[in-house]
């Protein structure tokens, strides 16, 4: 009574022990300290029925866990490659495209063309130098502090018939 605070709920509490001791049967005639058992039982149980009437508060709409990650706008780039990449000279556009989409290695990038290890390295660095300030030019990067992306202008992929030159 004096920890529930309520004359009734100490009287509920009572006879949730009560019945809690007689489902043990015969196993509550083997507890070492049954006088220790109850008041434990007794404690859990008004533990249990005050996390219940505890006011609850809601969580405020930004820490709901159906709420979707957030994407880095580097991540959100890719809206922005296609573009771009049809932009690019045909070797750029191979050498990245096979080297960094589709995961060649360098050396088999170099075999593939016939090219030497370090040509081949050479052609894949200079084509994504040229993709990056594609990707600046194109889709207006803005770069933070840290210099990494923070907020890019997505542009839709040019029409098939236009051409890079006449300002689409």
């Amino acid at each position: 009574m004096h920890r529930s605070g309520c004359a009734s709920d100490a009287d509920d509490l009572l006879q949730e022990v009560f019945l809690r001791a007689v489902l043990q049967g015969a196993d509550f005639c083997r507890v070492e300290n049954p006088r220790a058992w109850l008041f434990q039982v007794a404690r859990n149980l008004l533990v249990d029925r005050l996390r219940l009437t505890k006011e609850q508060v809601p969580l405020p709409d930004d820490l709901l866990a159906d709420a979707p990650p957030e994407i880095a706008p580097v991540d959100l780039l890719s809206h922005c490659l296609p573009r771009v990449l049809s932009e690019l000279s045909a070797e750029d556009r191979e050498a990245i495209v096979l080297c960094d989409i589709q995961g060649v290695t360098q050396k088999a990038f170099a075999e593939r063309l016939g090219l030497s290890l370090p040509a081949a390295k050479s052609r894949v660095q200079r084509a994504r130098l040229r993709l990056r300030s594609q990707l600046a030019d194109a889709c207006q990067l803005t770069f933070d502090a840290e210099g990494r992306v923070c907020c890019f202008v997505p542009r839709p992929p040019l029409d098939s018939g236009a051409s890079p030159s006449d300002g689409t």
